[in-house]
Protein backbone atom coordinates (compact mmCIF):
# COMPACT_ATOMS: atom_id res chain seq x y z
CA UNK A 1 0.00 0.00 0.00
CA UNK A 2 1.41 3.14 -0.55
CA UNK A 3 1.86 5.44 2.23
CA UNK A 4 0.41 8.98 1.47
CA UNK A 5 2.14 10.83 4.33
CA UNK A 6 5.79 9.58 3.12
CA UNK A 7 4.99 10.69 -0.46
CA UNK A 8 3.34 14.16 0.67
CA UNK A 9 7.16 15.17 3.02
CA UNK A 10 8.68 13.89 0.12
CA UNK A 11 6.74 16.90 -2.00
CA UNK A 12 7.30 19.28 0.97
CA UNK A 13 11.34 18.51 0.73
CA UNK A 14 11.54 18.62 -3.03
CA UNK A 15 9.90 22.45 -3.01
CA UNK A 16 11.18 23.59 -0.01
CA UNK A 17 14.76 22.85 -1.94
CA UNK A 18 13.52 24.08 -5.13
CA UNK A 19 12.79 27.16 -3.02
CA UNK A 20 16.09 27.10 -1.49
CA UNK A 21 17.52 26.83 -4.84
CA UNK A 22 15.74 29.72 -6.84
CA UNK A 23 16.03 32.69 -4.11
CA UNK A 24 19.98 31.54 -4.40
CA UNK A 25 20.37 32.03 -7.74
CA UNK A 26 18.32 35.45 -7.61
CA UNK A 27 20.74 36.49 -5.62
CA UNK A 28 23.62 35.32 -7.58
CA UNK A 29 22.41 36.94 -11.02
CA UNK A 30 21.70 40.00 -8.71
CA UNK A 31 25.09 40.19 -7.38
CA UNK A 32 27.17 39.56 -10.85
CA UNK A 33 25.12 42.16 -12.39
CA UNK A 34 24.52 44.63 -10.16
CA UNK A 35 27.76 44.61 -7.29
CA UNK A 36 30.23 43.82 -9.37
CA UNK A 37 32.59 46.72 -8.19
CA UNK A 38 32.67 50.13 -10.24
CA UNK A 39 28.96 49.10 -11.68
CA UNK A 40 25.63 50.05 -10.26
CA UNK A 41 22.33 48.81 -11.26
CA UNK A 42 21.47 50.43 -15.11
CA UNK A 43 17.82 50.19 -14.12
CA UNK A 44 17.84 51.80 -10.67
CA UNK A 45 14.52 54.22 -10.94
CA UNK A 46 16.54 57.50 -10.09
CA UNK A 47 12.92 59.15 -9.09
CA UNK A 48 14.68 62.71 -7.85
CA UNK A 49 16.52 63.10 -10.98
CA UNK A 50 13.74 62.34 -13.27
CA UNK A 51 11.55 64.96 -11.27
CA UNK A 52 14.18 67.83 -11.50
CA UNK A 53 14.18 67.43 -15.32
CA UNK A 54 15.82 69.63 -17.77
CA UNK A 55 14.34 72.98 -16.57
CA UNK A 56 15.66 74.82 -18.51
CA UNK A 57 13.02 73.72 -21.12
CA UNK A 58 10.55 75.70 -19.30
CA UNK A 59 9.48 78.56 -21.56
CA UNK A 60 6.24 79.67 -19.29
CA UNK A 61 6.33 81.59 -15.99
CA UNK A 62 4.18 81.56 -13.22
CA UNK A 63 2.66 84.71 -13.11
CA UNK A 64 -0.07 84.34 -10.39
CA UNK A 65 -1.39 82.26 -7.36
CA UNK A 66 -5.04 81.98 -6.52
CA UNK A 67 -6.10 80.62 -3.02
CA UNK A 68 -9.17 78.89 -3.04
CA UNK A 69 -11.60 78.61 0.16
CA UNK A 70 -12.82 75.36 -0.55
CA UNK A 71 -12.01 72.07 1.31
CA UNK A 72 -10.75 70.03 -0.58
CA UNK A 73 -10.62 70.83 -5.12
CA UNK A 74 -11.21 68.62 -7.78
CA UNK A 75 -12.10 70.24 -10.73
CA UNK A 76 -11.11 73.61 -12.83
CA UNK A 77 -12.67 75.33 -16.19
CA UNK A 78 -13.11 78.59 -17.48
CA UNK A 79 -15.66 80.87 -19.69
CA UNK A 80 -15.45 83.32 -22.20
CA UNK A 81 -16.05 85.85 -19.73
CA UNK A 82 -12.84 84.87 -18.01
CA UNK A 83 -14.67 83.33 -14.91
CA UNK A 84 -12.76 80.42 -13.24
CA UNK A 85 -15.05 77.66 -11.71
CA UNK A 86 -13.76 75.73 -9.21
CA UNK A 87 -15.57 72.41 -7.94
CA UNK A 88 -14.93 69.79 -4.90
CA UNK A 89 -15.94 68.51 -1.78
CA UNK A 90 -19.47 70.25 -0.75
CA UNK A 91 -19.27 73.45 -3.30
CA UNK A 92 -18.42 75.24 -6.62
CA UNK A 93 -16.68 78.75 -6.11
CA UNK A 94 -16.10 80.81 -8.82
CA UNK A 95 -13.24 83.66 -9.20
CA UNK A 96 -12.52 86.40 -11.52
CA UNK A 97 -9.03 86.67 -13.70
CA UNK A 98 -7.11 88.08 -11.18
CA UNK A 99 -7.93 85.35 -8.57
CA UNK A 100 -10.79 87.41 -6.49
CA UNK A 101 -13.73 85.49 -5.50
CA UNK A 102 -17.07 86.41 -7.25
CA UNK A 103 -19.76 83.96 -6.13
CA UNK A 104 -20.03 80.64 -4.42
CA UNK A 105 -22.94 77.73 -4.24
CA UNK A 106 -23.05 74.83 -1.85
CA UNK A 107 -23.67 70.91 -3.17
CA UNK A 108 -24.33 67.93 -1.66
CA UNK A 109 -21.31 65.77 -1.96
CA UNK A 110 -18.07 66.02 -3.99
CA UNK A 111 -18.02 67.93 -7.43
CA UNK A 112 -14.95 65.57 -8.77
CA UNK A 113 -15.17 67.50 -12.11
CA UNK A 114 -16.96 70.10 -13.74
CA UNK A 115 -17.45 71.49 -17.19
CA UNK A 116 -19.46 74.05 -19.02
CA UNK A 117 -22.31 73.94 -21.75
CA UNK A 118 -23.00 75.96 -24.77
CA UNK A 119 -26.09 77.61 -22.28
CA UNK A 120 -23.58 78.56 -19.63
CA UNK A 121 -24.54 76.26 -17.32
CA UNK A 122 -22.24 73.99 -15.31
CA UNK A 123 -21.94 70.05 -15.40
CA UNK A 124 -21.03 68.38 -12.35
CA UNK A 125 -19.42 64.95 -12.01
CA UNK A 126 -20.51 64.05 -8.15
CA UNK A 127 -19.14 60.09 -8.43
CA UNK A 128 -21.43 58.29 -10.28
CA UNK A 129 -24.00 61.05 -12.11
CA UNK A 130 -23.90 64.25 -13.66
CA UNK A 131 -25.76 67.60 -12.14
CA UNK A 132 -26.42 70.53 -14.12
CA UNK A 133 -26.82 74.07 -12.49
CA UNK A 134 -26.76 77.40 -13.14
CA UNK A 135 -23.95 79.90 -11.73
CA UNK A 136 -26.36 81.42 -9.03
CA UNK A 137 -26.36 77.78 -7.67
CA UNK A 138 -29.37 76.69 -9.05
CA UNK A 139 -29.69 72.83 -9.69
CA UNK A 140 -31.39 72.29 -13.24
CA UNK A 141 -31.85 68.55 -13.26
CA UNK A 142 -29.94 65.45 -11.84
CA UNK A 143 -29.24 62.46 -14.80
CA UNK A 144 -29.41 59.03 -13.46
CA UNK A 145 -26.40 57.29 -12.17
CA UNK A 146 -23.98 55.46 -14.66
CA UNK A 147 -24.28 52.75 -11.98
CA UNK A 148 -22.89 51.35 -8.73
CA UNK A 149 -18.92 50.73 -10.10
CA UNK A 150 -19.02 54.84 -11.76
CA UNK A 151 -16.53 56.65 -10.79
CA UNK A 152 -17.12 60.11 -13.07
CA UNK A 153 -14.03 61.96 -13.60
CA UNK A 154 -14.43 64.32 -16.86
CA UNK A 155 -16.73 65.80 -18.68
CA UNK A 156 -16.40 67.67 -22.35
CA UNK A 157 -19.67 69.53 -23.65
CA UNK A 158 -19.92 70.52 -27.47
CA UNK A 159 -23.42 71.58 -29.15
CA UNK A 160 -25.97 68.83 -28.29
CA UNK A 161 -23.20 66.57 -27.16
CA UNK A 162 -22.00 65.56 -23.44
CA UNK A 163 -19.28 63.09 -23.00
CA UNK A 164 -18.37 61.44 -19.75
CA UNK A 165 -15.29 59.48 -18.82
CA UNK A 166 -16.16 56.63 -16.17
CA UNK A 167 -12.72 55.11 -14.37
CA UNK A 168 -15.14 53.43 -12.44
CA UNK A 169 -16.30 51.19 -15.93
CA UNK A 170 -13.26 52.02 -17.99
CA UNK A 171 -15.62 53.85 -20.91
CA UNK A 172 -17.13 56.97 -22.34
CA UNK A 173 -20.71 57.84 -22.46
CA UNK A 174 -21.72 59.91 -25.34
CA UNK A 175 -25.11 61.62 -24.02
CA UNK A 176 -27.41 64.68 -25.35
CA UNK A 177 -27.97 67.64 -23.52
CA UNK A 178 -30.76 66.29 -21.84
CA UNK A 179 -29.19 63.22 -20.42
CA UNK A 180 -30.05 60.59 -23.25
CA UNK A 181 -27.00 57.75 -23.76
CA UNK A 182 -26.77 57.78 -27.40
CA UNK A 183 -23.25 55.44 -27.59
CA UNK A 184 -20.81 53.77 -25.52
CA UNK A 185 -16.88 54.86 -26.67
CA UNK A 186 -13.61 53.12 -25.86
CA UNK A 187 -14.80 49.24 -25.58
CA UNK A 188 -12.00 47.10 -26.60
CA UNK A 189 -13.40 46.23 -30.03
CA UNK A 190 -10.32 43.99 -32.07
CA UNK A 191 -12.55 44.03 -35.21
CA UNK A 192 -12.41 47.92 -35.23
CA UNK A 193 -8.90 48.76 -34.02
CA UNK A 194 -10.20 50.14 -30.24
CA UNK A 195 -8.03 48.76 -27.72
CA UNK A 196 -9.92 49.33 -24.59
CA UNK A 197 -8.70 51.44 -21.73
CA UNK A 198 -6.50 50.42 -19.18
CA UNK A 199 -7.20 52.67 -15.91
CA UNK A 200 -5.20 51.82 -12.65
CA UNK A 201 -6.14 54.95 -11.09
CA UNK A 202 -8.91 56.87 -11.05
CA UNK A 203 -7.76 59.42 -13.71
CA UNK A 204 -9.16 59.16 -16.67
CA UNK A 205 -9.49 62.70 -19.00
CA UNK A 206 -11.28 63.39 -21.84
CA UNK A 207 -11.69 66.98 -23.99
CA UNK A 208 -12.88 68.87 -27.31
CA UNK A 209 -10.07 69.45 -30.18
CA UNK A 210 -10.45 72.72 -31.99
CA UNK A 211 -11.19 70.41 -34.88
CA UNK A 212 -14.10 68.89 -33.51
CA UNK A 213 -12.49 65.34 -32.57
CA UNK A 214 -13.10 64.09 -29.15
CA UNK A 215 -9.51 62.89 -27.56
CA UNK A 216 -9.52 60.45 -24.60
CA UNK A 217 -6.44 59.27 -22.74
CA UNK A 218 -5.72 56.19 -21.93
CA UNK A 219 -3.45 56.29 -19.28
CA UNK A 220 -2.53 52.90 -18.53
CA UNK A 221 -1.18 53.10 -22.22
CA UNK A 222 0.11 56.43 -21.21
CA UNK A 223 -1.78 57.38 -24.86
CA UNK A 224 -4.16 59.67 -26.25
CA UNK A 225 -6.64 58.42 -28.82
CA UNK A 226 -9.01 60.35 -31.11
CA UNK A 227 -12.59 59.44 -31.86
CA UNK A 228 -15.36 60.76 -33.58
CA UNK A 229 -18.16 61.16 -31.75
CA UNK A 230 -19.76 57.92 -32.45
CA UNK A 231 -17.41 56.02 -30.97
CA UNK A 232 -14.52 55.29 -34.13
CA UNK A 233 -11.50 55.32 -33.27
CA UNK A 234 -9.00 57.69 -35.67
CA UNK A 235 -5.57 57.71 -34.89
CA UNK A 236 -3.67 57.69 -31.52
CA UNK A 237 -0.24 59.02 -29.98
CA UNK A 238 1.73 58.52 -26.93
CA UNK A 239 5.12 57.12 -25.50
CA UNK A 240 6.00 55.31 -22.08
CA UNK A 241 9.42 56.80 -21.21
CA UNK A 242 10.87 58.45 -18.61
CA UNK A 243 12.38 60.86 -20.42
CA UNK A 244 11.13 64.06 -20.97
CA UNK A 245 8.80 63.87 -23.92
CA UNK A 246 7.21 60.74 -22.66
CA UNK A 247 4.96 59.56 -19.90
CA UNK A 248 5.63 57.09 -16.87
CA UNK A 249 4.25 55.26 -14.13
CA UNK A 250 1.16 53.79 -14.00
CA UNK A 251 -1.49 55.64 -15.39
CA UNK A 252 -0.28 59.22 -17.07
CA UNK A 253 -0.87 61.77 -18.14
CA UNK A 254 -3.41 62.21 -15.39
CA UNK A 255 -5.07 65.57 -17.19
CA UNK A 256 -4.78 67.61 -19.89
CA UNK A 257 -6.82 71.33 -21.62
CA UNK A 258 -6.02 72.13 -25.08
CA UNK A 259 -4.68 75.67 -26.09
CA UNK A 260 -5.39 77.19 -29.27
CA UNK A 261 -4.22 74.96 -32.45
CA UNK A 262 -4.91 72.16 -30.59
CA UNK A 263 -1.72 71.78 -28.68
CA UNK A 264 -2.07 69.88 -25.57
CA UNK A 265 -0.98 70.29 -21.86
CA UNK A 266 -0.67 67.63 -20.05
CA UNK A 267 -0.14 67.40 -16.35
CA UNK A 268 1.08 64.07 -14.67
CA UNK A 269 1.36 62.44 -11.09
CA UNK A 270 3.99 60.75 -9.68
CA UNK A 271 6.45 63.69 -11.39
CA UNK A 272 4.73 66.90 -10.73
CA UNK A 273 5.16 68.38 -13.96
CA UNK A 274 2.88 70.09 -16.95
CA UNK A 275 4.61 69.67 -20.56
CA UNK A 276 2.91 71.00 -24.16
CA UNK A 277 2.76 68.47 -26.98
CA UNK A 278 1.85 69.80 -30.54
CA UNK A 279 -0.95 68.59 -32.67
CA UNK A 280 0.81 65.41 -33.83
CA UNK A 281 1.87 64.19 -30.48
CA UNK A 282 5.97 65.46 -30.48
CA UNK A 283 7.29 67.08 -27.30
CA UNK A 284 7.19 70.78 -27.32
CA UNK A 285 8.02 72.25 -23.91
CA UNK A 286 7.82 72.32 -20.09
CA UNK A 287 5.14 74.53 -18.56
CA UNK A 288 5.87 73.52 -14.63
CA UNK A 289 8.54 71.50 -13.22
CA UNK A 290 8.04 69.21 -9.90
CA UNK A 291 9.92 72.30 -7.50
CA UNK A 292 6.83 74.06 -7.62
CA UNK A 293 4.24 71.09 -6.51
CA UNK A 294 4.96 68.92 -3.00
CA UNK A 295 5.88 65.52 -3.41
CA UNK A 296 3.19 63.36 -4.34
CA UNK A 297 0.94 66.05 -5.61
CA UNK A 298 -2.16 64.37 -7.84
CA UNK A 299 -4.94 65.26 -9.61
CA UNK A 300 -3.70 68.93 -10.99
CA UNK A 301 -6.33 69.52 -13.23
CA UNK A 302 -5.81 71.80 -15.96
CA UNK A 303 -7.50 74.63 -17.94
CA UNK A 304 -6.96 77.32 -20.03
CA UNK A 305 -8.52 80.79 -20.01
CA UNK A 306 -9.45 83.43 -22.93
CA UNK A 307 -5.87 85.01 -22.47
CA UNK A 308 -4.47 82.13 -22.99
CA UNK A 309 -3.06 81.66 -19.90
CA UNK A 310 -2.56 77.96 -18.28
CA UNK A 311 -4.46 77.22 -14.72
CA UNK A 312 -3.12 74.32 -12.86
CA UNK A 313 -5.44 72.96 -9.75
CA UNK A 314 -3.32 71.89 -6.66
CA UNK A 315 -5.09 70.05 -4.56
CA UNK A 316 -2.92 70.03 -2.10
CA UNK A 317 -1.80 73.49 -1.55
CA UNK A 318 -5.98 74.43 -2.78
CA UNK A 319 -4.74 77.18 -5.26
CA UNK A 320 -4.59 77.80 -8.56
CA UNK A 321 -1.63 78.00 -10.28
CA UNK A 322 -1.46 80.25 -13.57
CA UNK A 323 1.15 79.94 -15.67
CA UNK A 324 1.77 82.57 -19.16
CA UNK A 325 4.92 82.43 -21.89
CA UNK A 326 7.92 83.45 -20.53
Amino acid sequence: MVNIDVIMKQKIIILAALTVLLVLIIFAVKDFFFSKPGNSNPYEFELDKVRTGDTSMAVWAETHQFKTTLEEIHGITTDASGTIYISGKDAVEMLDAEGKETGKFPVEGTAFCIALNQEGNLLLGMLDHIEIWNNAGKQLSRWNSCGSDAVITSIATRGNNVFVADAGQKVVYRYDKKGNLLNKIGLKDPATGVPGFIIPSAYFDLGISNDGNLWVVNPGRHSFEKYTFDGKILTSWGKASMAMEGFCGCCNPSNFAMLNDSLFVTSEKAIERVKIYNADGSFNSIVATPDLFEPGTKGLDLAVDKQNRILVLDPVKLMVHVFEPK
